[in-house]
C-alpha cells in the first residue's frame, strides 16, 4: 500500500488565495498598526517573570511524573479559583501543556472516532482543527446578535446529530465577547442532561468579564460532567510557558472519570518542570496582573465606543480581549485588504470566525491605546468615504 498522509488532515494544506494576498501585501507595506495582537507579550504588558524566578528556580531541575500534574501547582490553581469565588478539589484539577492539549485529552477520554461535538458560531476556527485531528465532527450552534447584544440561540442546540458527546461553550466567546448568562447556562445544562452529553467550558478569557456576569462554577449542572478550561496563556499573559488546566465536576461519570483522564494524560506528561514551578508564584500575583490588562482593555473599549457609538457597528462586548465590528455593505475580506493597503492597519476578517453575514472585522483590545485610537479613526474615515 502506498504511504499517504492521514485523513485527519485537510486535503489542501496550502494557504487560501486571501492569505496569499494578505502575505504579499504585508511584505509590500512593511510596517503596520497591528489590531490582531493576541497576547500581552506583544502589547508591551508582559508578566514580570524576574519577580518570581527566585521562588521557582529551585524546582527547575526537579522531575515528578504525576499524571495529574504537580500537587503544589494544582493547589495553586485551586487557590486561583477560590480567590474568584470557585471551589474545586485538587483531585479534580488536571494540568496540561495548553488548553489545546486539554481538549485533546478530553476528546480521547470521552469520544470515539466519528462522534460529534457542538461548537459555537461565530467562534474560533482552531476548535474544528482540534476535533478533526481526533477524527471527530463538529456541528454548529449559534450566537445571534440583536439590539446590540449577542445571545445564545437555544433552539439551535436542538439540531444535533445522534452521535453528539460534547457541548463546547466558549465564555467569554472569541471573538464576539459574549458571556453565558445563567438563563443560557440552564438551557444548555437541561439539554446536556437530557441527551447525556458532557459540557466543556473554555474560559481562557474568564478573568476578563466587564459586566459583572458570574462565572458558572457554582451554578447547577445537574448530573452533567462539566470541565472548565484555562491556563497561564491568558490568566497571566504567558503563552510561552505552556501550562493549562481543566477543573471538573464528574457528574454522572463519578470517580472513574479521574482514572480515565489520568490514563490519557499519563501517556504524554507534557508539562515541563519549569512551567510547573513558575505557575505557583505567578498565579499568586494573577489578580494584580489582571488589573493591568483590564485597564488596557477597558481604555480601548471606551475609545471604541466613542469612535463607533452605534450598537449596529459595535455590539456589546461582555468579556475577552477582542471586539467584533460590523459595517453594513462591506465585504470583510476586501475591507481587511483595503485597510492594510491604504492605511497600514491590520485586522482580522469575519469569515475566519464564520460570522453569518459579510462585513464583520475583529480587532484586538490589547493594542497600545493611542495607536488603537488613531487606527480606529482611520477606519471610521475609510468607511465614511466609501
Amino acid at each position: 500500500m502506498k504511504l499517504s498522509f492521514s485523513s485527519r488532515l485537510p486535503e489542501d494544506l496550502s494557504d487560501s488565495p486571501f492569505f496569499l494576498q494578505l502575505s504579499a501585501l504585508k511584505r509590500k507595506v512593511g510596517t503596520w498598526t497591528d489590531l490582531t495582537v493576541s497576547t500581552p507579550l506583544s502589547a508591551g504588558i508582559p508578566f514580570d517573570l524576574d519577580s518570581v524566578l527566585s521562588a521557582a528556580s529551585g524546582n527547575f531541575s526537579v522531575w515528578n511524573p504525576d499524571s495529574s500534574g504537580w500537587l503544589q501547582t494544582r493547589e495553586a490553581v485551586a487557590r486561583y479559583f477560590a480567590e474568584r469565588g470557585g471551589s474545586f478539589d485538587v483531585e479534580h484539577i488536571q494540568l496540561t501543556a495548553s488548553t489545546s492539549e486539554a481538549y485533546s485529552i478530553l476528546f480521547k477520554t470521552l469520544c470515539n472516532p466519528g462522534d460529534a461535538i457542538l461548537t459555537p458560531v461565530p467562534g474560533y476556527p482552531l476548535l474544528d482543527s482540534l476535533a478533526a485531528l481526533e477524527f471527530l465532527k463538529t456541528f454548529p450552534y449559534f450566537l445571534t446578535c440583536a439590539d446590540g447584544k449577542w445571545r445564545l440561540d437555544s433552539g439551535s442546540l436542538c439540531a444535533f446529530p445522534p452521535q453528539t458527546k460534547i457541548l463546547l461553550i466558549v465564555s467569554p466567546n472569541n471573538p464576539t465577547g459574549h458571556v453565558f448568562s445563567k438563563e443560557e447556562w440552564n438551557a444548555a445544562v437541561e439539554m446536556a442532561s437530557r441527551e447525556n452529553w458532557a459540557i466543556v467550558v473554555d474560559e481562557v478569557f474568564g478573568d476578563f468579564i466587564y459586566d459583572g456576569t458570574e462565572r458558572p462554577w457554582n451554578w447547577d449542572s445537574k448530573d452533567v460532567p462539566v470541565f472548565f478550561l484555562g491556563g497561564l496563556s491568558k490568566s497571566v499573559g504567558s503563552p510561552q510557558l505552556k501550562l493549562g488546566w481543566m477543573a471538573y465536576r464528574p457528574g454522572r461519570l463519578g470517580a472513574r472519570l479521574k482514572e480515565a483522564v489520568e490514563y490519557v494524560a499519563d501517556a504524554y506528561l507534557s508539562v515541563s518542570s519549569s512551567a510547573f514551578a513558575l505557575a505557583t508564584p505567578m498565579l499568586s500575583h494573577s489578580l494584580e496582573y489582571k488589573a493591568k490588562i483590564q485597564k488596557r482593555i477597558c481604555d480601548n473599549l471606551s475609545v471604541l465606543r466613542s469612535v463607533f457609538g452605534q450598537v449596529e457597528v459595535v455590539p456589546n462586548v461582555q468579556g475577552g480581549w477582542y471586539a467584533a465590528l460590523h459595517f453594513d455593505g462591506e465585504e470583510d475580506d476586501v475591507l481587511t485588504l483595503r485597510l492594510l493597503r491604504k492605511h497600514g492597519i491590520l485586522v482580522q476578517p469575519g469569515f475566519l470566525f464564520d460570522f453569518p453575514e459579510d462585513g464583520w472585522i475583529v480587532v484586538s483590545l490589547l493594542t497600545e491605546t493611542s495607536a488603537f485610537e488613531q487606527a480606529l479613526r482611520k477606519i471610521a474615515l475609510e468607511i465614511r468615504a466609501c
